[in-house]
Formats: structure tokens, sequence, C-alpha cells
């Protein structure tokens, strides 16, 4: 087995230790933009994983922006990642609250729902499976900042359906009962649907700036989330120690 490989092992799925693999090559030069990822048979060999498993974690690779995938010729970073590893997962509210303003939400869903095939796939449920699914408008002293479309695996988060959520944040109450341990992100520019448009009060033509987020605990996915912010007045800044 690659011994770089194994230096990654933890409490996770196959799958994303063979991503981790792949992106700590991007992130440390040895793949740089356009260079050619080994291919799925390469990567069997030296990691010593089944096939299934290297396929998925290529495929997961290619849907979060890392690198790019053609038939027949092979798989290759991507010109630009739009992952910051650098980010940190806070609660909105506090944010707002350290910038001296008010924070409020207004609760637009709060259900159960069964998870699809690409919802099982992502949070590693079986199709149908029980899901807890949330949307939040987060107001920034009145004007809306950011919609929080989320969901979350019930047997970590029980109570999550209780949860009054104009009073606590979803990140609030997941922190308290589920602890981040890892979390995945993916940043990019997209034109809204109406519905999130209305919500966030946007002009026609205006993009947004969407973080899709994966959080786990001790190996196990909790929440899947899309934050959908204004991409007139919404910057991300990240910062990295020495």
């Amino acid at each position: 087995m690659n011994k770089n490989f194994a230096t990654l092992r933890k409490a996770q799925p196959r799958y994303r230790q063979v991503m981790d693999y792949v992106i700590a090559m991007i992130n440390s030069g040895d793949l740089k933009a356009r260079d050619r990822v080994p291919s799925e048979n390469e990567l069997v060999k030296s990691l010593g994983v089944a096939r299934m498993t290297v396929h998925r974690a290529l495929r997961e690779l290619a849907e979060d922006g890392y690198v790019t995938r053609l038939a027949g010729v092979g798989t290759f970073v991507a010109d630009s990642r739009p992952h910051s590893d650098v980010l940190k997962v806070r609660n909105i509210a506090d944010e707002i609250r350290a910038r001296g303003h008010e924070h409020s939400a207004t609760v637009v869903a709060l259900e159960e729902v069964s998870a699809d095939g690409r919802l099982a796939e992502r949070l590693e449920l079986r199709p149908g499976a029980r899901l807890f699914h949330s949307v939040i408008l987060h107001l920034e002293s009145g004007r809306p900042i950011q919609h929080e479309d989320r969901y979350v695996c019930p047997t970590l988060a029980p109570d999550y359906l209780k949860m009054d959520f104009t009073g606590i944040t979803p990140n609030s109450y997941l922190t308290q009962v589920a602890p981040l341990h890892t979390a995945e992100h993916i940043i990019r520019a997209v034109m809204p649907s109406d519905e999130v448009r209305g919500l966030l009060q946007m002009a026609h033509s205006e993009p947004c700036l969407v973080i899709k987020r994966r959080t786990w605990t001790e190996g196990r996915p909790v929440s899947l989330v899309e934050l959908s912010h204004p991409g007139d007045t919404y910057e991300l800044i990240g910062t990295m120690g020495d």
C-alpha cells in the first residue's frame, strides 16, 4: 500500500480516504491544474482498495470541482478549485452579532423527507431512508443575507424537527448534539432559483455565492447543507496560521 495513503487512514469511508489522498496531491502541488490524475487501475494497484471505491472517489471529486473526467481520455485536475481548506464552520448568528448587527431567522420549511439516490449517496444512507430537511432564511438587521437549505441524518440529531430555529440556528444545535470532526466545503458562484432569488431579495441578473458543506462526526455524515448569499453583498475571507 502507498505509504502516503496509509498516513491518511482514519475513521472515514474508504472512498473518502481516496478523495483525501488525491486532494492532498493537488494541494501539495504534486498534481497541478490540467495534470492527469492516476487512472482507476493505477489507484487500485497503488492504494490497495477496490475499483468501486476508486470509481466513487473520482466521481465525487469531479462533482465537487476538483477534477474533470473525459470519457476515454482520463481524469485531470480542474483549472480552478472552488474549495478552501481554511474555511471555518461558524454560526451565522455569531458572525452577524460580531459585526454589531442583529440576527433574525425565518423558517421556510422544517420537515421529514425520504432520501433520493443523490442524497442517500452523499450522506451514506440507503435510498428512501428518513432525512430531516430545513430551509432557513437568515437576516442581518432585517436584510436577508443567507438562504440555508439543509438535510440532516435523524439518528445523529433526533430532536431536529422539534427545535425552534428562530431562536437557535441549525449550526448551533448540531454542534451540541453531533460535534464536528470533519467538514468539506465547495464554493461556487451560481444563478439562483426564482425561490431563492425572491427570498434573498436579489436583482434578476445577480448571482449567488453558494457554499456547499458536508459534515461528519466520528466518521459518520451528519449534515449536507447549501448556503446561498447575495453575490454583491457577501464575501469570504480565509486565514491560515503559521
